[in-house]
């Protein structure tokens, strides 16, 4: 687009947002809910489908209503024209150009959280955490946050004291584009994507839509020194593709067709990339698999320097970029700020002091630059905040469902090294992707795997394999 057609876009999308917000909150959807709660027939069975829909229906419904359509539309056209104004800062390397709109956007969004309220004793952040991980506060996330950090903190500082680290061959290796596709798509469909119901195309940044679970649009993107990348990000998206494919059809466009959290659909992505995509096992498959598509150009790489090349741990600046073992600073650091932010305990001109000094304390690193420090993610351009702490949760997620998995197949991974991934996607539709939002998340972790969420499965899985890898 033009850049002098931002502000009609803006306007445009407005528009679209207050009349799908209008539509959504209309006195006459609230009418039919109630007539549908009324009727003994329907809820008769609380744990039915359709009471279960009609629950989460008036949820939904309760909450859009607390927001004006006036402040829909602003928001709207704000994350429109931010988003254009993050865009060219980045590339200028310039925060001034864009704090002025990091100013508009944490005024929206503190209005935005008073629209929806929080509990006695919460805090703004709690109105927007909402609608990405339902039930979900920051004095919550403090409590499973702090300790983890602590743990990590300890893990990275033996990690990073090994005398023995890994090859990084494998991630310096310069491959054809066209080949790594070819390879890519060929894991995809390995691990269980339906290229029936779904399309992988490249984007800059990888992504995944889900329109229906007959129709997933998955994207991943390309560096000639970097396979790595390009595997773990078909991976991940495909692991977001398979939930969406995994979903009801029946129920598709009602709560029970739809995924229940971000947090939730992140561990499906997660594992997918970590625990399945960076194992042993995997790499054991895969090896062979390289050999057969690149041939000449991969022969001197060994079993040690492709799975060590998964698996090296070095923090840096960029969060999409970052390895398991650091991945959850950044998402800490971010939710920090987020907080300070909606309180009113910081101001937009001071974020890059802030964000530099949090990343000096808690990965040991010198920001150099703003593109490469606080406007790296386009999340808060877009009016997204509450969001980044499901990252986390998604990779404690993923690590308990995972166990759990494993428990109740002890020959799950040992199927890996003969490229069998079936096992674990049937597992996860029986066990996530077929109960849509029927339980809330923490309960579906519940419900799923026995126990409530906690850090030692990833703890487990982090310290368990690193250990091995750098010889600690």
């Amino acid at each position: 687009m033009p850049s002098n057609g931002i502000d009609h876009r803006g306007r445009q999308v407005s528009l679209l947002a207050r009349m799908a917000h209008e539509e959504a909150t209309s006195t006459q959807v609230g009418e039919l809910i109630a007539e549908c709660e009324a009727d003994s027939d329907l809820t008769a069975d609380p744990t039915s489908d359709t009471a279960t829909n009609l629950v989460r229906l008036r949820r939904d419904y309760d909450r859009a209503t607390r927001l004006p359509s006036a402040l829909v539309g602003e928001e709207a056209e704000l994350a429109t024209q931010a988003q254009h104004h993050w865009a060219k800062a980045r590339a200028a390397d310039d925060f001034s150009q864009f704090q002025p709109w990091l100013t508009k956007v944490i005024d929206l969004m503190r209005r935005k959280a008073e629209c929806f309220g929080w509990a006695d004793g919460g805090e703004p952040w709690d109105g927007l955490a909402e609608d990405y991980e339902p039930g979900c506060t920051a004095a919550w996330v403090e409590t499973v946050f702090t300790p983890l950090r602590e743990r990590l903190q300890g893990l990275l500082d033996r990690v990073m004291g090994s005398r023995t680290p890994p090859s990084n061959a494998f991630n310096e290796l310069c491959l054809p584009v066209d080949a790594q596709e070819r390879f890519v798509r060929s894991i995809a469909t390995q691990i269980g994507f339906d290229f029936d119901c779904g399309r992988l195309d490249v984007s800059t940044h990888p992504f995944c839509s889900g329109f229906h679970p007959t129709d997933v649009r998955i994207t991943t993107r390309f560096h000639e020194n970097n396979l790595n990348d390009a595997i773990g990000s078909t991976m991940h998206e495909c692991g977001h593709g398979i939930y969406e494919q995994g979903l009801r059809r029946d129920m598709a466009g009602l709560p029970l067709g739809s995924a229940v959290s971000l947090g939730i659909h992140e561990s499906q992505s997660r594992m997918w990339e970590n625990q399945v995509g960076r194992s042993e096992s995997f790499w054991h498959w895969c090896h062979g698999e390289l050999n057969k598509t690149f041939g000449s150009a991969v022969a001197g790489l060994s079993f040690e320097d492709v799975y060590g090349g998964a698996n090296i741990v070095r923090p840096d600046f960029i969060r999409v970029e970052a390895d398991e073992a650091t991945y959850n600073m950044h998402i800490m650091i971010r939710f920090e700020l987020e907080r300070l932010m909606l309180k009113g305990e910081l101001d937009a001109a001071d974020v890059p002091t802030a964000w530099n000094e949090r990343y000096r304390e808690y990965l040991g690193i010198d920001v150099p630059d703003n593109t490469r420090g606080c406007m790296q993610d386009i999340h808060w351009s877009m009016c997204a905040m509450g969001y980044f702490p499901t990252y986390t949760l998604g990779n404690l997620y993923s690590a308990q469902l995972y166990e759990a998995a494993c428990v109740a197949m002890p020959d799950l991974e040992a199927g890996y090294a003969k490229g069998e991934f079936a096992p674990l996607r049937t597992w996860l539709n029986d066990n996530v992707h077929v109960h849509g939002r029927r339980y809330e998340a923490a309960e579906l972790c519940q419900v799923a795997t026995g126990s409530p969420l906690s850090a030692d499965p990833l703890m487990r899985h982090l310290e368990s394999k690193l250990s091995a890898i750098y010889g600690l």
